[in-house]
């Protein structure tokens, strides 16, 4: 009865934190262009900073990571987590995803 009142406010399963409505179980097409786009987006800043002769740490740190081209597919759409069952989370699952910087290489073994 509530469910076709409450519209967009339908409560969902408690076990899975009230959330599981709410997030994709998989990344659309679109969302994973624009990941490729931001990942881009990055190198790009990183390239721009590198050829303007700054030096400092973090910039030595971003350098050498991987570029999006060079990304397996894997590193690019998840990202390790301890407790998932295969140690590979989608990185559509963490929070706020799109303003934080995901490692882009993942530990030995994983």
């Amino acid at each position: 009865m509530f469910g076709s009142v409450l519209g967009a406010f339908t409560p969902s399963f408690a076990a899975l934190g009230g959330k599981a409505w709410r997030i994709p179980w998989r990344l659309s097409k679109t969302r994973k262009a624009n990941v490729r786009k931001r990942l881009r987006e990055v190198d790009d800043v990183i390239d721009v900073l590198s050829a303007s002769g700054i030096e400092c740490k973090q910039l030595v740190l971003a350098q050498a990571l991987p570029k999006e081209h060079e990304m397996d597919t894997r590193d690019k759409y998840t990202t390790f987590s301890r407790t998932a069952k295969n140690h590979r989370k989608g990185v559509h699952k963490v929070p706020h995803f799109t303003k934080r910087p995901i490692p882009r290489t993942t530990p030995t073994g994983f």
